[in-house]
């Protein structure tokens, strides 16, 4: 089940927890922050290619393109068998923001956005049928866990996809990770 948890920025001990979905969606919108629940409905093979999981969800993602003037759409599709998995996870786990608003959709599995807004930080538990868009310039880091199982559309504005900028911060190890959340 998607959850949401509030913590003030300098408490990573004390949320406030929401777990009704519009009430998600409400809080989250109050910082930009786009969160839908969509059909995630199509059989896909545990080895489905980026080609593939894309043709099955054409049609949603030809309207966000087409919304957003989108240039480009991959796939980020990880398991626990993945060789690279603790170097991708190392990737995203430091906190960083994008020149694009960065917007995903959970097809299969979890994983756990955090957002640092307005003085507090947002932990967004997204799960299969999620879509999560954070604005530009806004800081956050994902932690997939150590055992990652998920398949993701990524939807850019600009060609050269996904490009962080770290900001230095150590927050994001102060906050629980996927296992604890």
């Amino acid at each position: 089940m998607s959850q949401l948890k509030i913590f003030p920025e300098n408490n990573p001990h004390a949320a406030e927890i929401i777990n009704k979905f519009d009430d998600m969606a409400g809080r989250l919108h109050g910082i930009g922050v786009r969160f839908e629940r969509w059909q995630a409905n199509q059989a896909l093979r545990d080895n489905a290619t980026q080609d593939e999981i894309l043709a099955a969800y054409r049609s949603p993602v030809d309207r966000l393109m087409k919304e957003y003037n989108f240039k480009s759409a991959d796939v980020v599709s990880l398991s626990p068998t993945h060789p690279d998995k603790v170097a991708l996870r190392n990737k995203f786990l430091d906190e960083h923001a994008h020149s694009d608003f960065e917007v995903r959709f959970f097809v299969e599995g979890q994983g756990l956005f955090y957002i640092h807004a307005n003085q507090y930080v947002y932990g967004v538990l997204c799960e299969k049928g999620d879509l999560i868009s954070v604005p530009a310039d806004t800081k956050h880091w994902f932690d997939m866990g150590p055992h990652p199982q998920f398949k993701c559309i990524r939807l850019f504005t600009t060609p050269e996809g996904w490009v962080a900028k770290y900001t230095g911060d150590t927050i994001a190890k102060k906050f629980p990770a996927i296992d604890q959340f």
